[in-house]
């Protein structure tokens, strides 16, 4: 049987500026965000889904974009982006926790207009404080190796980059959160 899901971390919610001077609001995602997720999706280039997904997608059905929007503020957690003036959605990112409670695997997506404002390091660093309240030892995604921009932005934030031993043509990216204890 499935743990219930936990009550709505309001804690989490936070108010930022992009370097463009927007201001944006991020929060964890709510169940009645899913209705949302057309919009957003509307906003995101084929390219950069394809990046994002590993594959050229035209159409997400619904049970794709519930199965998006699934959330327990536990074992999945996501947090989205708002723009403050519109209310618009602009960016998510997803963070699963592996089976064995250790590590947890991200994903992240943003609007294409908004590549290079910003959003995409709040969003990771939102995420990462998260794994890490948790107790995480790591965190993980699979990135494709052209998708430059993300692989920049995993370098600069620590993590580390290697070919995935297990799918040919992607990069695992991984930060350890934990810092090892060291011998006395």
């Amino acid at each position: 049987m499935d743990a219930p899901a936990s009550a709505y971390p309001a804690e989490w919610e936070r108010h930022e500026t992009l370097r463009d001077g927007r201001r944006v609001f991020i929060r964890p995602f709510k169940p009645e965000d899913v209705a949302l997720y057309p919009q957003f999706l509307s906003g995101v280039t084929d390219e950069d889904l394809r990046l994002r997904f590993f594959a050229p997608i035209r159409r997400f059905s619904d049970e794709f974009i519930r199965k998006l929007a699934a959330v327990d503020y536990r074992d999945v957690m996501v947090f989205v982006a708002f723009d403050e003036n519109t209310a618009e959605p602009l960016g998510v990112v997803r963070l699963h926790r592996d089976p064995d409670g250790k590590g947890g695997e991200y994903a992240v997506l943003l609007r294409s207009a908004l590549k290079g404002c910003g959003l995409g390091w709040l969003l990771m660093r939102q995420m990462i404080a998260y794994a890490r309240s948790l107790g995480l030892e790591t965190i993980h995604g699979q990135v494709l190796p052209e998708n430059a921009t993300m692989l920049s932005m995993c370098s600069e934030l620590g993590f580390h980059i290697a070919g995935d031993p297990q799918e040919h043509g992607l990069k695992v990216v991984t930060l350890p959160l934990k810092v090892p204890s060291r011998a006395a």
